[in-house]
């Protein structure tokens, strides 16, 4: 909840009344933003700094949690990252095992952790963060198209897997969002960040935000499996109309 889609869903549950955990590896934008939204909202909020590339961080975090902090209704598995844009054969193999272990075994450690406490009360919903890039490979996507195809693969398993215990699982696939996420698949290049949405208007976290939320205020009998979501100007993982 540090930055981009997950500041923003943060923000916008805060708003609705609901009571939160927010996760991060920067502790101190957790408490700034800890203390932001109790202020304006009213709300608890738990902060719990850990690294979901980290097995042991997330179960030690995860089983700590006591009392109502058990009780979760939702799960947005929203830390994911792209490093690098490069051709297959000259991409670094340390972006590689950065992405999967974030994109990929972070969202299953965090899903493995928090499903058992959702498990004893027969509900819960688990929001994945996939993308457009799952569907469809682009030039220098490689691996990070390959860590959301992963989120699709497992998306539909959880979801296949957890009917018996009533829990929803849906899988959000954006496509180009203008956050911090550009900056760190160009390693802090903002320039080049920048340019990947000259031509047109890119979705916000908000945007998101907003698409998340709705899909996890449906009734108790609707679930949305699966949610696209690009700006007008895009098609898909490929196709895109600039200006």
């Amino acid at each position: 909840a540090t930055s981009g889609i997950g500041r923003a869903c943060a923000e916008k549950f805060s708003a609705a009344g609901d009571d939160l955990i927010i996760n991060g590896r920067r502790k101190d934008r957790l408490e700034d933003l800890k203390q932001s939204l109790q202020q304006q909202y009213s709300v608890d909020i738990l902060c719990a700094s850990f690294d979901v590339q980290s097995k042991v961080e997330v179960f030690d975090a995860v089983n700590a949690f006591q009392g109502k902090w058990r009780l979760i209704d939702i799960l947005i598995n929203n830390a994911g990252l792209a490093l690098g844009r490069d051709f297959f054969e000259e991409a670094s193999l340390d972006d590689w095992e950065t992405m999967v272990a974030t994109n990929v075994n972070g969202l299953l450690y965090v899903s493995k952790a928090v499903i058992p406490l959702m498990v004893e009360r027969k509900q819960g919903h688990i929001l994945n963060l996939g993308s457009v890039a799952g569907d469809e490979v682009y030039e220098k996507g490689n691996v990070y198209c390959a860590s959301k195809s992963a989120v699709e693969a497992i998306s539909r398993a959880m979801r296949i897997d957890l009917l018996r215990h009533q829990i929803k699982v849906t899988n959000i696939k954006p496509g180009a969002v203008e956050t911090e996420f550009g900056v760190v698949r160009f390693k802090g290049d903002a320039a080049q960040a920048a340019k990947v949405y000259d031509g047109f208007t890119p979705l916000t976290g908000s945007d998101i935000a907003e698409s998340i939320f709705y899909c996890a205020s449906l009734p108790p009998n609707v679930c949305i499996n699966e949610l696209e979501i690009t700006p007008v100007s895009q098609a898909n993982g490929i196709f895109f109309f600039r200006k």
